[in-house]
C-alpha cells in the first residue's frame, strides 16, 4: 500500500489538481452548477477561501487557504467529490475491481496537493490555474474561459482583462505530461 506523505499546516494555503476517473468525460463543465453547489454546501460546514479556481471538462485546479486552526483539506475534497457524484445520474460503467462499495467511480480516488511556500509560489500556482485552459487548447485567451475565478480577479483589479498572452506554465502541477 502506498505511503502518502502530506503536509498538515493549520491555516495553510494549498494548490490542488483533482481529476475525473474517465478523463474523456466532460462532466465538470456539463454539470458546473452541481459542482458549484457541492463546493458551496461544503464551505458552509468546512470553510475555506478560494484564492483561485479553474474547472476544465475533466479536471480542476484550485488554490485554497484554510482557517488558522484547520488543516483538513482532505475532508473538504471528500465531501465535494461525494456530493457532486451523488447528484449525477448513474451513467458510469461499474468496475468491480476499482470500485469500493457505494463508490460511484466518477472521480480519481486521490488528488494532487502542493503546500504553497511563499508569495512567488502562490503567484505561480494562481497563474497556472488561469493559463490552464489555454495550455489545453480550449481557448486562445484566458478571458475566454468561463469556468475560472480569473474573472473575479479581473473585477478586483488583480489581473488585467488581457492577461495571459506572455505567461508560460512550467513546473509540476499534478497533471499528466
Amino acid at each position: 500500500m502506498p505511503n502518502y506523505r502530506r503536509a498538515f499546516v493549520p491555516g495553510g494555503c494549498w494548490f490542488f489538481t483533482v481529476n475525473l476517473r474517465d478523463r474523456r468525460k466532460t462532466l465538470l463543465v456539463d454539470h458546473i452548477e452541481t459542482l458549484r453547489e457541492a463546493i458551496s454546501v461544503t464551505r458552509q460546514s468546512y470553510p475555506f477561501a478560494i484564492d483561485a479556481f479553474v474547472v476544465l471538462p475533466d479536471h480542476l485546479h484550485a488554490v485554497w487557504s484554510l482557517p488558522p486552526d484547520d488543516f483538513d483539506f482532505s475532508t473538504r475534497w471528500r465531501l465535494i467529490k461525494s456530493r457532486f457524484a451523488k447528484a449525477l445520474p448513474k451513467e458510469e460503467p461499474f468496475d468491480a475491481v476499482r470500485l469500493r462499495p457505494n463508490e460511484r467511480g466518477v472521480w480519481q480516488r486521490r488528488f494532487w496537493e502542493h503546500l504553497i511556500r511563499d508569495e512567488a509560489d502562490f503567484a505561480r500556482h494562481v497563474e497556472y490555474c488561469y493559463i490552464n485552459p489555454m495550455k489545453h487548447g480550449l481557448v486562445s485567451r484566458v478571458s475566454d474561459w468561463r469556468y475560472s475565478s480569473f474573472h473575479r480577479d479581473v473585477r478586483a483589479g488583480l489581473f488585467p482583462q488581457d492577461w495571459g498572452g506572455d505567461v508560460e506554465a512550467t513546473g509540476n502541477f499534478g497533471e499528466r505530461g
